[in-house]
């Protein structure tokens, strides 16, 4: 079930709030018995920071197979036990994460018994109508949140001086577990464009931990002072390319989530132009399985209105948006242009837009349906009439 692999440290490279990228030789190889050198990842609060010349215990079993860990190795422990991190201080928490495994680890819940928030949260119940932003992809995160900007930038006028949204992020389990992956998450609390990230269930990592995706709505809501949240799984995908057997199918579960706690929902569409498969294109299975058959509870669906380039597309997507919408589905169509104004918010993110190894440049209608949400979440936020 692992392929295992040790290494020697020959190269510390970038680094990023939680992680340390690495260049380590390994003698045996990883898909044949040549010696190699493998880009590999470290998350310090687990295995501590190796150096140059130091002996890892490597994880390879994904990068063997071709899988999309982003090419990365996984460095499991240090090789020497002189190396090994030192014990953390006794603090409060009993909430363990990875639960089980090899790498379990023990944080504080937000809502935890020693918290500063228990007593917030305790009997906390009510999202107060605060948009919930669905997504299957974690590649949507930053499109979702240009779009929020731009919309309440345009919201406030010209030169207007004004507190902008103040938006959360809920990661889910579905993709990474560590929210220490992602370099998108950093760069964007970097930037201030979010508030803070949630890890929820077994996701770990996060600036709040959480047991569900309801205490994270609730922690977004009542300890971020979130006016807009955004929920997604970590960065990958799992998928085998059945009706079922994919992990955005938690996307309707998010959906619900919301709903029961008095939030509004937001179900941003999964789409592609550039995707060869079928099933991808236009709007993706996974959107209208999640959201048409897991979603019990109404959402507003952002159909994004594509500009005279993408038009045989954007047909396209409305009309397979009719089967999630009244008359035929349960949930409230809501069409947001998304022109070259939105398109020139997407190229200003702080962090690199990329989803399934395309770019803005490559699949604009996938991230242009995923700012389409941001726009609406926003205009709820605001109040805007209609909305």
């Amino acid at each position: 079930m692992i392929t295992w692999r040790a290494g020697v440290v020959e190269q510390v490279g970038r680094t990023w709030p939680g992680a340390v990228e690495l260049t380590v030789a390994v003698a045996a190889g990883v898909t044949g018995p040549e010696p190699v050198s493998v880009r590999a990842l470290a998350y310090p609060a687990l295995v501590g920071t190796p150096e140059v010349g130091d002996p890892v215990l490597l994880n390879v079993s994904a990068l063997a197979r071709g899988l999309g860990t982003g090419g990365y190795a996984l460095v499991v422990a240090p090789g020497s036990p002189g190396r090994l991190p030192a014990d953390p201080e006794p603090g409060p928490g009993h909430l363990v994460k990875a639960r089980y495994t090899p790498l379990q680890a023990m944080v504080l819940g937000v809502d935890d018994q020693e918290s500063p928030h228990h007593e917030l949260l305790r009997d906390a119940d009510d999202l107060g109508g605060v948009p919930v932003v669905v997504a299957d992809l974690h590649s949507a995160l930053p499109a979702v949140v240009a779009g929020i900007r731009h919309a309440d930038a345009l919201l406030a006028g010209p030169g207007a001086a004004h507190a902008p949204l103040r938006v959360a992020y809920v990661m889910t389990d579905g993709g990474a577990l560590p929210a220490w992956f992602s370099m998108a998450v950093a760069g964007l609390r970097d930037a201030g464009w979010i508030a803070a990230c949630l890890t929820a269930g077994q996701a770990f990592g996060g600036d709040h931990e959480a047991v569900t995706v309801h205490t994270a709505l609730l922690a977004a809501r009542h300890v971020v002072g979130a006016d807009v949240v955004v929920v997604a799984q970590g960065p990958g995908n799992l998928g085998t390319g059945t009706r079922w057997g994919f992990s955005g199918v938690a996307a309707g579960e998010a959906v619900n989530a919301a709903g029961v706690l008095g939030g509004r929902p937001v179900a941003s569409l999964r789409v592609s132009g550039a995707d060869a498969r079928e099933r991808h294109l236009g709007i993706s299975h996974h959107s209208t399985t999640a959201y048409g058959r897991v979603a019990l509870t109404p959402a507003d669906v952002v159909v994004p209105v594509l500009g005279a380039e993408l038009a045989d597309l954007g047909r396209r997507v409305a009309d397979q948006a009719r089967a999630l919408t009244e008359p035929a589905g349960r949930h409230r169509r809501v069409e947001v242009a998304a022109g070259d104004d939105l398109l020139a918010a997407l190229g200003s993110t702080p962090v690199r837009l990329s989803t399934m190894g395309r770019g803005l440049a490559q699949d604009p209608a996938a991230f242009l349906a995923a700012a389409a949400a941001g726009v609406h979440a926003a205009r709820v936020a605001r109040g805007v009439a209609g909305a």
